[in-house]
């Protein structure tokens, strides 16, 4: 088996295809929400996901964008591109987003998108945030997003929590400890590589495969300036900050 792990996919088209393009044959897809904000293409990715063999939960700004989450803690780039996605949506994929969970439980694997804890908005960042996180899920692993940043936290026995950055394009074994696994984002990247992030998980195997995909940011920056979208927003794919 092999499930395609995708998360803040925010509305860019390009990136989402060129994910789909380099990922290969994959029997489902796993998101991990904010399928819509900041980008210019909320119901193109909508409906490419639905296209698709998949489960998806919630994301802060697929909340958000059906009025199920207020705006005032956004940053202001961030609620303009929010405001501007609620006029763009149409009611069927509205009503999609209004029917995604907070959480899903699949096997070996419960699935947020911000933490177990507060399933919705809280970020985690750092081992101290994760190591508390580990009481609010059963599962051996957990799959996050919000954060854009792939990572993976490790709990060992003797309560040590640790954080570790991936590897790319090889598959590496889960192993025997509880993660906290997030596989970067698709269509607004954080880390430093604007390249879209995403993971190919083989839940027989038990191993995750990190992988990084260039796509052509300048078709979303253009479709982004023909929209009115914040400049910042436009220029800060070309980083991947």
């Amino acid at each position: 088996m092999r499930y395609l792990i995708i998360s803040d996919i925010h509305a860019n088209l390009a990136a989402f295809e060129a994910v789909l393009a380099d990922a290969g044959p994959f029997d489902m897809a796993w998101c991990l929400g904010d399928m819509v904000g900041y980008g210019p293409d909320p119901n193109e990715c909508i409906e490419r996901l639905l296209e698709l063999p998949h489960i998806c939960v919630a994301g802060n700004h697929d909340w958000a964008a059906i009025k199920k989450l207020k705006i005032s803690d956004f940053n202001p780039d961030a609620a303009r591109a929010c405001l501007w996605t609620r006029k763009q949506l149409t009611s069927q994929n509205r009503d999609y987003l209004l029917s995604l969970p907070q959480r899903i439980v699949r096997d070996d694997f419960t699935i947020v998108h911000g933490s177990p804890r507060h399933p919705i908005w809280e970020y985690i960042l750092h081992p101290v945030t994760a190591k508390i996180n580990f009481a609010h899920f059963d599962t051996q692993f957990c799959l996050v997003g919000h954060t854009h940043v792939p990572v993976i936290f490790r709990y060992r026995p003797q309560g040590v929590c640790e954080a570790f950055p991936p590897s790319y394009h090889h598959p590496m074994p889960l192993g025997e400890d509880r993660l906290i696994i997030n596989p970067g984002s698709v269509g607004q990247p954080r880390d430093g590589d604007p390249r879209a992030s995403y993971a190919i998980l083989d839940p027989e195997k038990l191993t995750i495969e990190y992988r990084r995909v260039a796509y052509p940011i300048e078709v979303t920056q253009k479709r982004m300036m023909e929209k009115g979208l914040p400049l910042w927003l436009i220029k800060r794919l070309e980083f991947g900050r």
